[in-house]
């Protein structure tokens, strides 16, 4: 069987990249109303900041929308994603067709059920950003890894507030995350990214929970019997 390189490269940036703004969500679905000014910037940034250093644990439903540049095709999978400090997630799609991967500080996991095969990792090969490895073991902090401004406009219809991330470590595999920012609680309701190579990934996040206790055993991996299990490099 031959290993699909291609679907490691692209799966795994795109969930990692995106945990990233995961880390401060919430579960908000504010009321419409007539689009407002735009609060200090860095209000907005301090509420954030607050929101993720106090996050252990969240699980959230997710929507995934993925653009592949060069043959122009959109694929939208949808599942749940768990994550825990530090260094520890799971993305369990289910739709449309199941699959499931899952990290910790140690190990990765891609679990293709549908082609009864496993692709494992090690971790430190996927946690190469110092910035991301921070972010995920809870020491991130916002102004310092990523240059902040609003987009234009700064508030879409909803009055909700629109935010540009640049990240400021040199060899990001992004340029810009996009986020959409709940104007009542100040909770992440959506990010999106493009990579280097011009794919787009858009999350979009609901039914939050947060700090429920999510046992580490959720990040462990045992593959079933019958199974191919293909190392990475």
């Amino acid at each position: 069987m031959k290993v699909n390189l291609n679907k490691i490269e692209l799966f795994m940036p795109a969930a990692l990249l995106a945990v990233c703004a995961a880390l401060f969500l919430g579960v908000a679905c504010p009321a419409a109303s007539p689009a407002g000014p735009a609060p200090a910037l860095e209000g907005v940034i301090d509420r954030l900041q607050q929101i993720y250093e106090k996050t252990q644990d969240f699980q959230a439903g997710f929507i995934q929308e993925t653009t592949v540049k060069s043959i122009r095709k959109t694929d939208t999978e949808a599942g749940t994603v768990y994550f825990k400090n530090p260094r520890q997630m799971l993305w369990d799609y289910k739709k449309p067709k199941t699959k499931k991967l899952i990290i910790n500080a140690q190990k990765a996991w891609l679990y293709l059920p549908g082609e009864k095969t496993v692709y494992t990792q090690e971790s430190n090969k996927i946690f190469k950003s110092e910035a991301l490895i921070k972010f995920l073991s809870g020491l991130g902090k916002l102004n310092h890894d990523f240059t902040i401004q609003y987009a234009s406009p700064a508030v879409d219809l909803d009055g909700n507030y629109l935010l540009l991330l640049y990240p400021r470590e040199k060899g990001a595999s992004y340029s810009c995350l996009k986020m959409t920012i709940a104007k009542n609680n100040f909770y992440i309701l959506q990010v999106g990214f493009d990579d280097v190579m011009g794919n787009s990934t858009l999350l979009k996040f609901s039914d939050m929970k947060m700090n429920s206790g999510l046992p580490s055993k959720l990040f462990q991996f045992h593959p079933p019997p019958g199974v191919s299990i293909f190392k990475m490099p």
